[in-house]
């Protein structure tokens, strides 16, 4: 219910639409997006997914069961990526079990990317860069444990968040083919907000 509550206020502050989800594994949060965008693809973060299956594998076999990962989550395209999941699951299945597991019981959210080029996929599968501009804003409430109001508090953030966006000036490479993607992609979804 809290996850959809914020998305709810998100669409009451006026979000209509949101093509792509990249998420963490959330409780619910799955859900809450398939009830409030409904038309929205789900994408789990691939390099959370990842380090969550890490902890259950030793530290000796690591290095080999990560490059094994490589050619599912690098696959050009599904059906690949599933043929790919299979050699490794069968190679991996009886020494880590649960790691395996894993990937099978979230496949849903974590295959939606193969069907996006690879421009599309670089930005879509993993959510560090929203962690990076969290990480910024809790740097700054951090040092400073007491605020007197709310409202200081929102001052404080939106200041920070105004600084940190002045460091995205890079522009994304090739994102002309991106956003040409895209509005093939989802013809009608895109082409009101460009």
């Amino acid at each position: 219910r809290f996850w959809l509550g914020v998305l709810n206020e998100l669409k009451n502050r006026g979000v209509e639409d949101v093509l792509i989800f990249s998420v963490d594994g959330l409780a619910g949060i799955k859900e809450a997006i398939q009830a409030a965008f409904p038309n929205s693809e789900i994408q789990r973060c691939v390099i959370h997914q990842l380090r969550n299956c890490f902890k259950y594998v030793s530290y000796k076999h690591l290095k080999e069961f990560s490059k094994d990962f490589k050619a599912v989550y690098q696959a050009p395209n599904e059906e690949i990526a599933r043929e790919e999941f299979e050699k490794l699951k069968s190679k991996w299945q009886g020494q880590y079990p649960y790691a395996i597991k894993s990937w099978e019981n979230n496949w849903d959210v974590l295959s939606p990317f193969y069907k996006f080029p690879n421009e599309i996929r670089k930005i879509m599968y993993t959510t560090n860069i929203i962690e990076g501009f969290h990480r910024q804003l809790r740097k700054v409430t951090k040092s400073k444990t007491i605020f007197p109001s709310d409202e200081s508090l929102e001052k404080m953030l939106y200041l920070v968040s105004m600084n940190v966006v002045k460091k995205w000036t890079q522009r994304y490479k090739n994102w002309d083919m991106v956003l040409n993607q895209l509005l093939i992609i989802y013809p009608g979804r895109i082409e009101k907000y460009i």
